[in-house]
């Protein structure tokens, strides 16, 4: 074919009314069909060029940077933070049907049993928060961190609720929350990604890459998964036999091959290849360093329980530190192993809490206090939690079971966020006496996911990305600021 003429048969529609300029009768027919608003939406605007390059929020945010620890499988909130007296009293009972009658659960039927918490509380810090005997660590930073008991979800299983968690719909195929958090702020430091993704033991979330994945957003904004053991990032390292000159000479001639292309189609997706293949470039010398953890002092790596070389949850809430403080926007963290049905030794509420939490109370206690110590705690806002809670009565399947487990629950459910500008040493929102609803201060996911992006700068109605026609965000229609926990 006549290379012209490929050129016209390769060309969009979009293209086209683009190229025809904004008096042509096909933009005027455009304006008029998307009512006048085409040039309307977000008032972030990435550079073409480098399109991490930091950006300024809407206004003035308390928090710079996030670290979110999501403990996939649902923690079992009645165990660890939200004591029930009363459920304990009646522990073994027939659960009212007022609760169950008309509710569909994941792997419980018929009339269950209620469960009272087998752990030990207590309060600690200066407002006695009440914590129980399997988050011994967590106990120390009490005056440190803000304990929410009103969360809410609209999902039941696990692969929906974290979507919704992260991306504002069930389904896959919305932007995730650290994508929205770079595509607004940019990354302070372009030799590293703006949001990275850090996997305990190589399990996965069941939301799976859609947690940090852009949808529709321009991919340069995507979380990139590191790994504390092996290769820092896949695919990175050059093959054999090529060295650094030779990567350099290679990309600047896919530079120029690219840039013919983003001159002849416009595609913003070719312009975000470029800055990928940059980025890369530049992280083949400063990932190494600053995942070496091995430079730490013994005494850091102690407080931490963290051991070079490990993939553990351990390492990655150091490595959270690390990155943060090399200037990284949005570090994710992922521990897979929380969901307590009781189907096996390691799922039971009593000993498999216990260990559990033995391997990630103490890092993440460690990591609060190393940010405090650093003076980084101020504008870096930590949060840790899973996707729901679980159920105040046995799980079904395992009911006869010697394991002690709750089955999935979505009304209610805890959580904790720490620093940026979150207040300290307090709990937020309450449930009934059994555990079964919220009675005070609703957090639904939306409402944080807007407090998030307000911590940040950003109003969440305002952080939006045009397509198909219909301004997106992460809030979807949905998400108020939950200002009582704001300091």
């Amino acid at each position: 074919m006549n290379p012209i003429h490929e050129r016209l048969h390769l060309r969009t529609r979009r293209q086209f009314l683009a190229a025809a300029g904004q008096f042509s009768l096909g933009a005027i027919a455009l304006r008029s069909l998307m009512g006048g608003e085409s040039a309307r939406g977000s008032d972030i605007v990435p550079d073409a060029v480098n399109p991490l390059a930091v950006r300024q929020p809407h206004y003035m945010p308390r928090a710079k940077r996030v670290i979110y620890l999501h403990m996939s499988g649902g923690p079992p909130h009645l165990d660890i933070f939200d004591y029930k007296p009363e459920l304990v009293k009646r522990d073994g009972q027939d659960c009212p049907d007022e609760f169950t009658k008309g509710r569909r659960f994941a792997f419980t039927g018929g009339t269950p049993k209620l469960m009272g918490t087998p752990r030990t509380y207590g309060q600690y810090g200066k407002a006695g928060t009440w914590m129980s005997d399997a988050v011994p660590n967590f106990q120390r930073i009490a005056d440190e961190i803000c304990v929410v008991r009103s969360m809410n979800t609209d999902q039941f299983n696990h692969t929906p609720a974290e979507l919704l968690l992260y991306t504002g719909s069930p389904r896959q195929g919305r932007p995730s929350l650290g994508t929205w958090v770079t595509y607004g702020l940019g990354s302070e430091n372009s030799n590293l990604p703006g949001f990275v993704v850090l996997i305990s033991n190589g399990v996965q979330p069941s939301g799976g890459q859609g947690c940090w994945g852009t949808g529709f957003l321009p991919s340069v904004f995507q979380g990139v998964q590191c790994r504390s053991k092996g290769d820092p990032v896949l695919y990175v390292s050059d093959p054999p036999g090529m060295d650094r000159p030779m990567r350099r000479r290679t990309l600047d001639s896919l530079r120029r091959l690219n840039e013919m292309q983003a001159e002849e189609l416009g595609d913003p997706e070719t312009r975000t290849r470029i800055a990928q293949y940059e980025l890369a470039f530049r992280m083949q010398a400063s990932v190494p360093e600053v995942m070496d953890i091995s430079r730490e002092p013994a005494s850091v790596l102690e407080a931490y329980g963290a051991t070079p070389g490990d993939a553990s949850f351990a390492n990655n809430c150091l490595l959270a530190r690390r990155l943060v403080e090399q200037g990284v926007r949005y570090v994710q963290l992922f521990d897979w192993g929380w969901d307590f049905h009781g189907t096996g030794p390691s799922e039971d509420i009593r000993n498999g809490l216990t260990e559990k939490m033995a391997r990630t109370d103490k890092p993440v206690a460690a990591l609060i206090e190393d940010l405090r110590q650093r003076g980084l705690l101020e504008d870096t806002l930590v949060l840790w939690g899973g996707e729901f809670g679980r159920t105040p009565f046995r799980e079904g399947r395992t009911a006869a079971s010697t394991n002690l487990g709750r089955d999935h629950y979505p009304d209610c459910y805890s959580m904790f966020l720490a620093g940026g500008g979150v207040r300290p040493g307090i709990t937020y929102g309450e449930t009934d006496e059994l555990g079964f609803g919220v009675v005070q201060d609703k957090v639904h996911v939306h409402d944080l996911q807007a407090t998030i992006l307000h911590l940040l700068g950003f109003d969440h109605k305002r952080l939006t990305f045009r397509f198909q026609g219909r301004d997106y965000r992460l809030t979807d229609v949905h998400g108020e600021i939950v200002r009582g926990i704001l300091a």
